[in-house]
């Protein structure tokens, strides 16, 4: 038995592993890989590792199945961030997803079973802002729509819904409701839809049937696919009685497997007697259905152990056929055999079996057609048979193998494409050949599909009022059939809503209302498959919600892009603006760039950039702020480079790095040797700046590289390290070899003859090879070619020589240094003439004019014309049309112009070579086309559809082939534009290009409200035919442009005047102008929006009533009938009264001191903004300090001396920076630190802290002291007690067991063990394996040949028997690994 688990273990550890999906355990141990242990038995055998889910049954119905595949399990922790933006809604976020959920698309699957997850927008997963917010249900979690179950577990089927509130959920069975309640066997998990089978005591089949679960809530109702549930099944093999197979030598067979079929099917695979597996090759190889195929037989094929395996992974079992005996006869064993009989010498004569040309075995017929669906697997078979082994080559007849997606398999024998498009239909050919022929089978293939999505239905989150669309768009062949569904009922049947407008694969919702909150179904289904999608629509109306978290800071290195997030959350999409430390100006434009998702990039971040930065966010229905902070660092930088080191072996070598950085940053020195790690060795030593090898030796040569890092960037420089011997010794030369000698031509024929040499002094260095060369005199004089090589260890060459040529040899030997120089040429030999072996290469036929025909060819080089008087004989017809070849013979050129042709009409050409002995073999014909022409006709009924202000679509009329005369390439458009309807202005002519046979086109980058003319034109390789009659057509009205400009003049007390120039890109009529401004207080806040609409003939306007000394901001932006266009902005302020206010501007001043600091207060209602605090110690002479204050009336001083005093004032200053308000001083004084020791030995809660550890300490000493000389026996020790020595105890005769340690069960012999009817193994039944029966006597198989064994395990027994399982392995635990 040791020595069956030994080669079987070698197998199947030379097997790939396959693709496998994660079970139940992958799920609850977290890893993506499970422990295999195969256990035998008669009948199956059984693991318990990760098994593949796969099935390849498709269904369809209304709601039909689709394939699905096996997927490794991943565990995957990903960091995401994205911005969703859709009508009126945007969605920012970033967090860390775990379980392989990225942006909504989980990229891994449930560990138990292969799970569909809905790609969905969704509102953010914050709880302030999903407070309050309603969501229609969304399923998030489904198992797949085939579902194959094990039989010996609990049947789980998933659905997982979310919404706002929660979902209730029901399911249907067979179309019918499913009354969960009425079923003990079945429960439905808490908050959730996953239904938990029962079917302990229970047929698996029972519940077999399709399921659907609908998830709802009072916003709408969403539904899963049909999940078919369908049992797995291993049945055994049918009995029947293998006769052993005689067969001659050299004659093909085919072994057939036939194996049972299950659910869903097996894996299959040959081994013999001692689980080794069968040897194949090119000759011996298995099918795709599992038979093994032989392509000529051999005397080492004779066995009688031919054995077929089938694996079934879902009931984890393996399957054994009978094994097959084959004994191979040669002629003589066969003429014993016949003269034993008749008494005879020789009944078949002593030739070996004949060679045979290629005949294809599978397929059988000979041409076949294959459908595949697209996006899944092709697999082609070849196996032929014949004598020799023939070879199998693959080809496609249209074009070439699909590249990066083409395996070969099996020797060649099975061609593998994967991911099939559409473009893979086509025929393929295999060919088999051998020396004595070949033979070749065309499979026809074509691809269907399956419904694939173009665009499936998303989310939809829309304010009242607001206008979406729904779309659902799917492609496959053949078309699918898309219909839709709202809440689970079809959409005719559902309630009617004005505001919404099925239109085919669209639904289109117009100002919706309130309470249209619904979930809508898209169902696209073929033949082949179905594709169903949930997307809901909310109506929502929010006001913006800020995400991201205030006073956030920054951090990024100088000349480096910044980005600041303004992460939000509203609904209709509002306004977002960001502003600077104090400033009121909108950041826009350089170096300032603000993305549609509300952040603010800065390309080059300088340190002038860093501040206090502030994003508004403003919407209809209300306005939020946050403020973020950026710091600009200074990068890292190394200063003092690692220099390249030349060391003694012994000596100390040290790297020096010296660094500059930021100083607020952390900095991390590392250090590595050849990219990795240094090695673990008390001989290299890291300093602050230095790197130090002690005692070097020849092991630390390489690369040393320094690397700083901090938390922002890095910087790193590398040196090498070279070690020399301390005294170095003479080296050997090395040098290349001396030239051969003694060239001698031998065994002389018409077209090989033998070279002999003798080999030159080798200096140190064996010679590899030698390299023959040759000259030919007669063509090519003096230039010397590269003929053939043979190893080194040989002095002659048999080499083979063209007719007429020349011939002096010479030969070059080869070593690891290099070549030497040529021997002496051998005495020339002279070749006689012959007829061409080969003709022309690259023949081609194309016209230069549309009346001619150029044929042309590479020549022959003087080598191959194989003889004098080398000439050409051009051959040609035209195709289809003349049945005689019309031939002419001409030297010395390599082309021939045939003139007087139809204009681009194909012609079969060929062309011979011909010398004074002859012609060289039939030429390939090729086809070419005469010359082409311009075409003749221009396309017709052209028409232009204007789409919208800038784009329009071009439709014309394909002009007849006959017209084009040539090889169609396609169609221009010609346009351009004649005048806007605002100005006279003419455009240069555009051109569009459409390639192939297209009937129409768009036109992109059009001016509105502007004229244009257009005209279509074919062309071919010659050019473009005549240009259609030409179109005109106009683009409607578009919104204008901004205002040319906007100026602020005249201000006074209370009024203002406001100047303006027309928009440059009117883009229509104006129809007006609109005029916003609002006041901006000493805070900084804006005040109400005044609106002010102006007439299209006015270039200025006075505001009056204003308010005297006010700052002001104005929005100015022209209309036309399509909208307003883009605003532009101004600020200004009105002049302040001549009188200044009387009365001080500063009150209320107060201060509090800190440690290092004082907090001033103050109110401020005087006009001027620049305030500022100054402070100086007192009785200082020093010049005060200032610090300029933003906008705020309190303020607070850092970095003040402990135990001093100051006076601090606040200042107001004018825009000269001339003090104009003042408040009194203040003097404050910073209090000392008092200090802050504290003797921890004298704390109380020390002291408890001590008693209560030495009180524990004590109650351990006392439980181990008793446990210690408690006493007792263990369980083994109890068995010694009770049976004496089991090496001097007689054996058992009944059973052959050895005294008590047998167990009679274990030892039961394998025959009359069966499987259960349904051919699977419960997991309840006897876990014997080999492990149990130690070294004891062979296994014995059923009559049918099969046997059984466990994945999961021991039992309990084998706990209390020792660790015998320990000590070998199960011979099949590999098994699963192979197959």
């Amino acid at each position: 038995m040791r020595f069956v688990r030994k080669h079987l273990q070698t197998f199947l550890e030379t097997r790939p592993i396959p693709s496998l999906a994660p079970s139940h355990r992958c799920g609850r141990s977290g890893a993506c890989a499970g422990q295999r242990c195969w256990l035998i038995r008669e009948g199956a055998v059984r693991s318990s590792a990760v098994s593949a889910r796969s099935e390849s049954a498709v269904r369809r119905g209304t709601l039909a199945g689709r394939r699905t595949h096996p997927l490794l399990c991943t565990c995957k922790k990903i960091r995401i961030h994205r911005c969703f933006t859709q009508n009126g809604l945007k969605v920012h976020l970033r967090g860390l997803v775990e379980d392989g959920i990225v942006g909504g698309k989980r990229t891994s699957l449930d560990p138990h079973s292969l799970l569909t997850d809905v790609d969905a927008l969704e509102v953010p997963l914050d709880p302030k802002v999903l407070e309050g917010l309603p969501q229609p249900p969304t399923i998030t979690h489904q198992s797949p729509k085939d579902y194959i179950i094990d039989p010996r577990e609990n049947i789980v089927i998933y659905c997982e819904a979310k919404g706002k509130p929660h979902p209730s959920f029901s399911w249907t069975r067979n179309g019918t409701h499913f009354d969960i309640d009425k079923d003990s066997k079945v429960i439905m998990k808490p908050n959730s839809g996953t239904l938990v089978i029962d079917i302990s005591g229970e047929k698996a089949e029972v519940y077999e049937g399709v399921y659907q679960c609908t998830a709802r809530n009072e916003h709408g109702t969403a539904v899963s696919n049909n999940i078919v549930i369908r049992q797995s099944r291993s049945p055994l093999w049918s009995k029947e009685r293998i006769e052993p197979i005689l067969i001659q030598e050299g004659m093909p067979l085919v072994l057939l497997c036939r194996p049972p079929a299950g659910l869903p099917p097996p894996i299959i695979f040959w081994m013999d007697n001692n689980f080794q597996r069968l040897p194949q090759s090119s000759r011996v190889s298995q099918a795709l259905n599992g038979d093994l195929y032989f392509s000529n037989v051999l005397p080492e094929d004779t066995r009688n152990d031919y054995i077929c395996y089938a694996r079934f992974p879902h009931t984890q079992t393996i399957q054994q056929k009978q094994p097959i005996s084959v004994r191979v006869l040669s002629m003589d064993s066969i003429n014993e055999t016949m003269a034993a009989l008749l008494n005879d010498t020789d009944f078949f004569s002593d030739t070996p079996a004949t060679e045979r040309r290629p005949t294809i075995l599978v397929p059988s017929v000979p041409s076949s057609t294959k459908m595949v669906l697209r996006g899944e697997v092709l697999e082609l078979e070849c196996i032929a048979e014949g004598l020799p082994t023939p070879e199998v080559f693959w080809s496609k007849e249209s074009g070439d193998l699909p590249s990066g997606r083409t395996t070969f398999r099996s020797f060649q024998k099975t061609l593998r494409i994967t991911g099939v498009t559409e473009a893979d239909s086509g025929d393929y050919r295999c060919t088999a050949r051998n020396h004595l022929g070949s033979v070749h089978h065309i499979v026809t293939v074509t691809v269907k599909a399956a419904p694939y999505w173009i665009s499936a239905p998303r989310n939809l989150i829309l304010a009242p009022k607001e206008n979406g669309v729904l779309i659902c768009r799917a492609s496959g062949n053949p078309k699918p059939v898309v219909t839709w569904y709202m809440n689970g009922i079809p959409i005719e049947n559902a309630p009617k809503d004005p505001s919404r407008k099925v239109e085919d694969d669209s639904i289109i919702f117009t100002d919706i209302q309130t309470g249209s909150s619904a979930v809508y179904q898209c169902n696209a289904s073929n033949e082949y498959g179905y594709l169903l999608a949930n997307a809901f629509v909310n109506v929502l109306a929010e006001p913006p919600r800020l995400l991201t978290p205030p006073n956030k800071v920054y951090q990024v290195i100088r000349n480096s892009p910044a980005l600041l997030d303004c992460t939000a959350f509203w609904s209709p999409t509002p306004n977002i603006t960001w502003f600077k430390d104090s400033q009121t100006s909108v950041l826009d434009g350089d170096p300032y760039v603000l993305h549609g998702n509300g952040t603010l990039e800065i390309h080059v971040a300088q340190s002038l950039d860093g501040g206090k930065y502030t994003c508004v966010a403003m919407n209809s229905l209300g306005k939020k702020e946050n403020h973020v902070y950026l710091e600009v660092k200074e990068p890292t930088r190394i200063l003092k480079q690692p220099e390249y080191k030349v060391v003694q072996r012994n000596g100390v070598a040290v790297f020096e790095c010296k660094v500059k950085h930021d100083p607020t940053l952390v900095p991390t020195m590392t250090w590595l040797k050849d990219n990795g790690e240094l090695p673990d060795d008390e001989r290299f030593v890291v300093d602050s700046e230095s790197l130090t090898i002690n005692d070097v030796t020849e092991r630390d040569e390489g690369t040393y590289t320094c690397v700083m890092n901090t938390t922002l960037d890095q910087d790193s420089a590398s040196a090498m390290l070279t070690v020399i011997e301390p005294t170095p010794t003479p080296a050997i030369v090395y040098e290349q070899p001396d030239p051969p000698t003694d060239l001698e031509l031998t065994e002389e024929q018409a077209r090989s003859v033998q070279l002999t040499w003798i080999p030159g002094d080798e200096h140190n260095s064996p010679i590899e090879k030698f390299l023959i060369q040759y000259e030919d005199a007669l063509h090519q004089p003096g230039v010397w070619h590269n003929l053939t090589e043979v190893p080194g260890t040989k002095t002659y060459a048999h080499l083979k020589l063209s007719p007429f040529v020349h011939y002096s040899f010479r030969v070059r030997a080869v070593n690891s240094v290099g070549y030497s120089q040529p021997s002496y040429p051998s005495r020339q030999y002279k070749t006689d003439p012959a007829a061409p072996d080969e003709n022309p290469s690259k023949v081609e036929g194309s016209g230069t004019e549309h009346n001619n025909l150029v044929i042309s060819w590479k020549p022959l080089t003087g080598l191959q014309s194989n003889g004098p008087g080398l000439q050409y004989k051009v051959i040609w017809r035209q195709k289809d049309v003349d049945k005689d070849w019309t031939s002419v013979t001409v030297a010395n050129v390599s082309k021939f112009v045939v003139s007087g042709t139809p204009t681009f009409v194909p012609y079969e050409v060929k062309v011979q070579a011909v010398n004074d002995l002859g012609s060289a073999p039939e030429p390939e014909v090729v086809i070419g086309y005469s010359g082409e022409d311009l075409p003749l006709v221009a396309p017709d009924n052209v028409q232009v559809l204007v789409q919208n202000s800038t784009l329009a679509e071009v439709h014309w009329e394909p002009v007849p082939p006959s017209t084009v005369r040539g090889r169609l390439k396609g169609y221009k458009v010609y346009y351009w534009k004649e005048k806007s309807l605002n100005k006279q202005n003419l455009e240069e002519q555009q051109v569009l290009t459409f390639s192939g046979n297209k009937t129409h086109g768009m036109l992109p980058g059009l001016h509105p409200y502007s004229l244009y003319t257009a005209n279509v034109r074919v062309y071919n390789g010659k050019g473009e035919g005549p240009p259609s009659s030409n179109q005109q057509f106009e683009t409607p009205e578009g919104v204008p442009g901004p205002p040319a400009f906007l100026k602020i003049t005249n201000p006074s007390l209370d009024s203002l005047t406001v100047e303006w120039g027309p928009p440059l890109d009117r883009n229509g009529r104006l129809t007006g102008y609109t005029l916003k401004y609002q006041p901006i207080n000493n805070t900084n806040e804006l005040g109400p929006i005044e609106v002010v609409a102006l007439p299209a003939n006015e270039t200025s306007f006075t505001l009056l009533n204003l308010k005297y000394s006010t700052r002001y901001k104005f929005y100015f932006n022209a209309n036309t009938i399509k909208g307003s266009g883009p605003a532009i902005t101004e600020e200004a302020v009105t002049i302040m009264d001549e009188v200044r206010p009387v009365g001080p501007a500063f009150g209320n001043v107060s201060s509090s001191v800190r440690e290092n600091g004082a907090v001033i207060s103050w109110d401020y209602w005087g006009p001027d903004k620049n305030v500022y605090i100054e402070y100086i110690v007192e009785n200082s002479k020093e010049d005060w300090k200032k610090e300029f204050v933003n906008g705020s009336q309190t303020y607070q001083i850092k970095g003040l001396k402990p135990g001093t005093s100051y006076k601090v004032r606040v200042v107001a200053k004018d825009q000269s920076d001339e003090t104009v308000h003042s408040t009194e001083e203040l003097l404050i004084t910073v209090p000392a630190m008092a200090s802050r020791q504290v003797d921890i030995a004298t704390q109380g809660w020390f002291i408890g802290l001590m008693c209560a550890i030495a009180l524990l300490i004590l109650v351990l000493l006392i439980v181990c002291f008793i446990k210690r000389n408690k006493g007792g026996k263990y369980p083994v020790k109890e068995k010694e007690d009770a049976h004496a020595d089991p090496e001097i105890q007689p054996m058992k005769e009944e059973d052959g067991t050895f005294g008590e340690y047998s167990d009679t069960e274990d030892h039961k012999p394998l025959k009359g063990s069966r499987t259960p009817s349904n051919g699977t193994v419960k997991k309840d039944d006897s876990d014997d394996s080999l492990v149990d029966y130690g070294e004891g006597g062979d296994g014995q198989f059923n009559e049918d040949g099969s046997f059984i064994g466990q994945y999961s395990g021991k039992k309990e027994k084998d706990t209390a028997e020792g660790n015998e399982s320990s000590e070998a392995p199960s011979p099949v635990n590999a098994m699963n690994s192979f197959v």
